[in-house]
């Protein structure tokens, strides 16, 4: 999200069509011109209302979200200018019956994903990447200030999602982008803080390092 957030700055639902996660350049040319985050979030919805008609609707400060089978989820902006509050459509992660969200909370941008099955709602802090078997999630959130600095691995699971592992580097990352290699790797890209070089670091999830929630 950070590299994202650098380059761009700047009723019955029907069933949604096949998910289109938009690319970085999509995103580029989307969100040129664009005042703020909340502002760029704001034109990506506009863009993927049209490729995922029936997901979702736009009334005002209310995005309200189809859940599965039935029912809807309403998130709600906060039109402060101090602390503005913004929720917009961003992707559905169809293979685990997702949505997920950009929030702009004042200067703060995450994620959140949304479980339409059960209305689960869990925040991010970076676009998830979904392992191969639907079974984790990976987020990498690097940047050189206000981030985690964490490669975390989180458990998909029909009552939510959580932590699972978590990982840090030994040096500072300017910014990183999780995929997986297959259901037991994770292969980041990244750039490190001190030269500015794009690297890539593979780690299994069985291999030490990791840590696991108390």
């Amino acid at each position: 999200m950070r590299r994202f957030a650098a380059a761009a700055a700047l009723a019955a639902f029907a069933l949604p069509a096949a998910s289109v996660p938009p690319t970085r350049a999509e995103l580029e040319q989307w969100c040129t011109g664009a005042e703020d985050m909340a502002h760029c979030g704001r034109l990506i919805e506009q863009q993927q209302l049209r490729r995922l008609p029936g997901l979702a609707k736009r009334e005002g400060v209310n995005l309200r979200v189809a859940l599965f089978p039935s029912g809807s989820a309403t998130f709600t902006d906060v039109e402060n200018p101090v602390q503005p509050l913004s929720y917009s459509l961003f992707d559905s992660i169809d293979p685990i019956n997702a949505v997920l969200l950009l929030k702009s909370d004042g200067e703060r941008v995450t994620f959140v994903l949304l479980q339409r099955a059960g209305n689960h709602v869990t925040e991010l802090p970076s676009e998830p990447s979904l392992s191969p078997d639907r079974q984790r999630l990976a987020t990498a959130d690097f940047c050189s200030s206000g981030c985690s600095n964490e490669l975390v691995v989180w458990r998909v699971t029909r009552e939510g999602v959580a932590r699972e592992l978590a990982w840090r580097s030994a040096e500072d990352w300017a910014d990183a982008t999780p995929q997986w290699k297959d259901a037991e790797t994770v292969v980041v890209d990244y750039t490190p803080a001190s030269d500015g070089t794009p690297r890539t670091l593979e780690r299994k999830l069985g291999q030490g390092g990791w840590t696991r929630p108390r």
